[in-house]
């Protein structure tokens, strides 16, 4: 009789120790305010993202979710990407810049303009 009443008070103790450790976890109870339709906490600017913003993304997970490094890693190789773009981009400007531009101590043309003789 005393082996029975120990393994009921040792299963209500992992019982009281589950519901301790599950209500630890997921809260108690209370809710969030829903997010309005068509609203995401997935955030973008709206002009051209830039590679921080990209690098800043974080998706809602779901139980049936998605895998969390991968994502991480496509959105790291698109803002690396966008990074290089926006320098090529950078440097592309300053050369037209240049070439439209050229400094005042610089000549035009190195040779005089050839005239043709044309005779008559």
């Amino acid at each position: 009789m005393a082996t029975a009443l120990i393994y009921v008070l040792v299963l209500l103790a992992v019982a009281a120790a589950i519901f301790v450790g599950v209500s630890a976890l997921f809260g108690r109870g209370e809710e969030l305010a829903p997010i309005p339709r068509g609203a995401s906490p997935t955030w973008l600017p709206d002009a051209a993202p830039s590679a921080a913003d990209v690098r800043a993304v974080r998706f809602q997970q779901a139980v049936r979710g998605y895998r969390m490094a991968e994502v991480d890693w496509v959105l790291d190789r698109v803002a690396t990407e966008l990074e290089r773009l926006d320098e090529e981009h950078g440097r592309l400007h300053r050369r037209i810049a240049e070439l439209e531009n050229p400094p005042a101590d610089e000549e035009p043309s190195s040779h005089p303009p050839t005239q043709e003789h044309t005779e008559a």
